[in-house]
């Protein structure tokens, strides 16, 4: 019963997490900015950041299955 929960959460954690690391790169790469205002390389940072830990909740809920 308790594991559904956690799929769900480690597949929407994990689905994010990789999505906004795609998204970040390609906007990096074609040199547009990640979030209007701010230097490219704090927005960059910290999305990539954000990212990175998404990723590692997503993993932290499928192993706990």
């Amino acid at each position: 019963m308790e594991s559904g929960p956690a799929i769900f959460a480690g597949a929407v954690f994990a689905l994010f997490g990789g999505a906004l690391l795609v998204w970040t790169g390609v906007r990096v790469r074609r040199g547009e900015p990640v979030a209007h205002g701010v230097s490219q390389v704090a927005s960059a940072t910290l999305t990539s950041l954000a990212a990175v830990i998404a990723l590692g909740l997503g993993a932290y809920c499928l192993t706990r299955l």
